[in-house]
This record gives C-alpha cells, structure tokens and sequence, in this order.
C-alpha cells in the first residue's frame, strides 16, 4: 500500500468521529507526500512555474499576503510569526512524521535554516495530521531540529491560507515569504539544500 494518500471530501461509509474542522480541510484535497506535479494555484498570482514543482513570484508587487500565522507549537509554546518574525524572510515548512519524503528533505532544512538564520531568514514548520503530538517530538529530536513547528492536527492553520494564493497544496509543501510578509514561493515537494539555496537566495537579496 502507498505511504501517500490524500485528505478527500469524505465519504457516507467514513464513522465522522473527527471534528467539523478536520472536514473543512478534507474537503481541500490537500495531498500526502506531493509529487510535484503542477498543482493550478487559480487567482490573479503571477508566478514561474519552476522545474521540479518549486514555483516563484518574481515580481514583488503582485505578491499575496500570507495569512496570520499563529497558534501552538508542538512544546506548547505560543508562537505568532507576523508578530515575532516581522522584517524575517520566513520559511515555513508543512510536514508530518508519518512522511516519507519529509524524512528525505528533513536534514536540507536543517541544515540550511542555520546557515541563513545570520541572514534575516527564519525557519517554522507546520506539522500536520499527526493526531498525537509524541511522534512528531520524536521526529523533530532525531532530525535536531533547530526551530519552531506549530502543532496543526486539524488542519487549521493551512486553511487561512487565500484562495489563488502559493497555497500548501501537498504534504510536504514549503512556502517561503519575503520581509513584507508576502507569499514569494512555493515548492510542493520534498527540497535538496541546493533548492532551498537557489529559492532564498534572490530574497536576500531584496532591498
């Protein structure tokens, strides 16, 4: 049986044990473990699609907002990115333990979110659809991972996220927003250093 499987509108046979929100979000069709395949963002968004499913907005004034992200982490500690990260270039990281290709690109992240952390930018993940918070510790322990990921189960936080927007749109997805708080790229897929590099790059160099 494949590792990847998709979040569905539910079906009637389906117990609705899980909360109305947990709904909301299946009716997204978010994807586990993404194949980078084009995913259509719809809007007015005028981006490059990228090889390899990494795609970006090049021109800074056509830039959607990114949505107010802000709740838990997995320690329990609050954390509020638009407040605690202003002027950051932020990368946020949606995974979950149970994930293979977020396994794979784990130690990319890692890694390179303590090379650029001298130069403005900022790591969060989002950790999704682990419905106990253990595994995900584990995972984030094993892997030594250096910064903040919020505890979103149901889903909640992907949901603010606007329509027609560089919206996460598989499992895992990373969404890299510049210094004004603006959506600048997405990649839907797992990320080799050099990826994350050659994304952040051109951010940094923003005046």
């Amino acid at each position: 049986m494949s590792a990847c499987r998709a979040l569905r509108r539910p079906v009637p046979r389906r117990r609705t044990t899980l909360p109305a929100v947990f709904a909301a979000v299946a009716a997204m069709a978010l994807t586990a473990c993404g194949s980078g395949d084009n995913p259509k963002s719809g809007g007015q968004t005028q981006f490059v699609q990228g090889a390899g499913g990494v795609s970006v907005v090049k021109d800074a004034s056509t830039r959607q907002d990114a949505p107010d992200l802000d709740g838990k982490t997995l320690d329990g500690k609050a954390l509020d990115v638009g407040k605690e990260y202003k002027g950051k270039i932020v990368v946020l990281n949606v995974w979950g333990s149970w994930c293979s290709p977020c396994r794979a690109e784990a130690k990319n992240l890692v890694t390179v979110a303590k090379d650029y952390k001298s130069k403005g930018v900022e790591f969060v993940g989002l950790n999704t659809r682990d419905t106990d918070p253990a595994p995900a510790i584990k995972f984030e322990k094993e892997f030594e991972v250096p910064y903040p990921s919020f505890y979103d189960s149901a889903g909640e936080l992907l949901l603010r996220f606007p329509k027609g927007s560089l919206n996460p749109q598989f499992i895992p997805s990373t969404v890299f927003i510049d210094r004004d708080g603006k959506i600048a790229a997405r990649a839907v897929k797992a990320l080799s250093e050099d990826e994350l590099r050659k994304t952040l790059d051109p951010l940094v160099a923003e005046k």
